[in-house]
């Protein structure tokens, strides 16, 4: 393979400190520059811009990460950032090891594990074999029993979109040596392992191919992903089930040892000791029999100075009385930001209807971002804005119900809005969250989750006690069995007048003065879309569980018997256990004790 172009991996080392720990561990991110800074013949020639054209190109690669690919040219600057990441990180590996190994490599897999954090940096596998096989001159044997002991693939989710598909097209532009590669991969494993188990049986072969064909022939990086690693684990208990029976049942009989699980873990230092300082201070000391007024008195603290941040990054004023419901995740419908805006809408028209309608005041908090193409997405995000505008300014229902989505969601911002949460919104389809952290998060800060069935929240509800949780929704196997049965959202949006009458709204212009129906992308996914993730089918029980949240928070020992056993009980979701998980299960390391 000769390179087209080539360009610059420069490191950048950021240092990290274990807890408790004698050592400093490097994090290296890679940034792109061009080989050549300056064409001086193009800019003599009067190219005066083109002679820095292959600095610009170069530096686009690592400038921002994920691109929009919904263009031919972002699907090809993704492909080649992806490949540009790997290449640099395993160009380094291999000089760390040859600086004590020499060419000897019969204990490269002993020293050396790859972890591929989901299908993104996929492409490391046959860029390890193009270095052991073109430059190290091994035979592919020989190279093949040792990529498959390095790799190991954590799968994040199951839906489809996280499972990249690269077109043949493409991958033979950009790498065709690396496709040559996969195409061996393949040809290997159908003629070696699938066709034994599986003989004249093309069905299962197309289905594990890592090529998919069709109209437009496709590079799986999934199966590439099970196939060339010698581990594969989810990342909750309920998720690692499903990737086992649900999206590789096949490679799971092939490999039943290669499926496993690790739970996800947040780490307290940052999540308790370092945004909460508060209760971090309250766990450490030894106390008497008023903690827990003492707890509850650190939430609010938390909440007022939220209340601040609030007023001063939207304009908006809350009051620390009401209830702070908190949503804050990436955007995207199966996490169902949908479903809290449609109810958030049922309150508002309760509460027009009867402006004495029963309910503790509550403040509904978002922070979220969308992907650059979803466009679905973004009017989720407007809609909830203009929702704001309307429902905030409305004297009528006298502060009742409060709406505010946080600017530029990030990490520091969550770190305000965590501590303060009264309620977890963690509402996704049941079946379709991998795991989530930041339901660990706000348990442990002494949140109590409104929850699906999903992910780590079932293991959330275990620990804590499902009595202190509000669990709500169809769960992963009554989702099938709608599914299967045939799913019809027009059936609800009819039977349920309340539903409809929030649904109509956005065919007009109540909340989009003068621009009717500017909301209506919303209710046609739900409707003529067919509500891909049962949104609507949800709608009642999720109606139900805030109204059982709503009469635990009028009790006030009642919440904080709650809100204290949730934080109690998060020592499972610590990052120092999943760690070790790993250690154990997939890695196999020995620990070594530094003098």
């Amino acid at each position: 393979w000769h390179a087209g172009r080539k360009i610059k991996g420069v490191p950048w080392d950021i240092p990290v400190v274990g807890f408790g720990g004698h050592t400093v561990n490097i994090l290296r991110l890679w940034e792109s520059r061009a080989s050549e800074f300056f064409d001086w013949d193009v800019f003599n020639a009067g190219g005066y811009i083109d002679s820095q054209a292959e600095k610009a190109q170069a530096e686009t690669i690592s400038k921002v990460l994920y691109p929009n690919d919904e263009t031919d040219a972002g699907k090809e600057l993704r492909l080649i950032q992806q490949y540009f990441f790997c290449a640099c990180s395993i160009k380094d590996i291999m000089r760390r090891y040859k600086r004590v190994h020499g060419s000897d490599f019969r204990n490269f897999a002993a020293q050396i594990a790859i972890q591929l954090n989901d299908t993104h940096p996929t492409v490391a596998i046959p860029e390890l074999m193009r270095v052991l096989v073109d430059e190290e001159d091994l035979n592919w044997d020989a190279a093949w029993a040792i990529c498959y002991q390095v790799f190991s693939y954590t799968n994040h989710t199951l839906l489809p979109e996280a499972l990249e598909k690269w077109s043949v097209s493409l991958f033979e532009k950009v790498l065709p040596r690396h496709l040559e590669i996969i195409y061996e991969i393949n040809t290997r494993f159908l003629n070696e392992l699938v066709e034994p188990k599986w003989p004249g049986n093309d069905a299962i072969k197309a289905k594990l191919s890592i090529i998919e064909e069709g109209d437009v022939r496709k590079v799986r990086m999934g199966n590439l992903c099970v196939i060339g690693s010698c581990k594969v684990n989810g990342v909750a208990e309920i998720h690692s089930k499903l990737v086992k029976e649900d999206l590789f049942p096949e490679y799971a009989e092939l490999w039943p040892e290669k499926m496993c699980n690790v739970t996800n873990g947040v780490t307290p230092r940052r999540w308790l000791l370092a945004c909460n300082p508060e209760l971090d201070a309250l766990y450490n000391e030894v106390v008497g029999k008023e903690w827990p007024l003492q707890f509850m008195t650190i939430k609010r603290h938390n909440k007022e100075k939220l209340v601040k941040v609030i007023k001063a990054e939207t304009g908006i004023d809350v009051s620390a009385e009401a209830i702070f419901d908190v949503q804050i995740k990436r955007l995207h419908e199966y996490k169902r930001q949908q479903l809290n805006l449609i109810h958030i809408m049922a309150l508002y028209r309760r509460l027009l209807a009867n402006p004495d309608y029963d309910m503790h005041p509550r403040v509904f908090i978002f922070g979220s971002k969308a992907a650059p193409g979803y466009k679905l997405a973004k009017d989720i995000i407007y809609a909830i804005n203009k929702l704001a505008e309307r429902v905030n300014n409305d004297a009528r229902i006298q502060g009742k119900l409060k709406v505010v989505f946080m600017p530029n969601y990030r990490v520091s911002l969550a770190e305000k809005l965590i501590p303060a949460a009264d309620v977890s919104e963690q509402i996704s389809t049941a079946g379709y969250e991998a795991s989530g952290t930041g339901n660990m998060k706000m348990a442990l800060n002494g949140a109590i989750t409104i929850g699906t069935l999903d992910g780590a929240n079932i293991e959330i509800a275990e620990e804590a006690g499902a009595e202190n949780c509000a669990i709500f929704g169809l769960n992963v196997d009554e989702v099938k069995s709608l599914k299967a049965r045939g799913y019809n959202p027009y059936d609800l949006y009819y039977a349920n007048s309340e539903l409809k009458a929030v649904l109509d709204w956005f065919d007009t212009d109540y909340f989009t003065p003068g621009r009717p129906g500017e909301l209506a992308s919303i209710k046609r996914s739900l409707l003529e879309g067919g509500d891909p993730y049962l949104t609507l089918a949800d709608f009642a029980s999720y109606s139900e569980a805030h109204k059982l949240i709503d009469t635990w928070y009028r009790d006030p020992a009642l919440w904080a018997k709650k809100a204290i056993i949730n934080s109690a009980t998060m020592g499972k979701f610590n990052s120092d256990r999943s760690i070790q998980d790993y250690v154990d299960r997939i890695w196999k390391l020995k620990s070594c004790n530094v003098g």
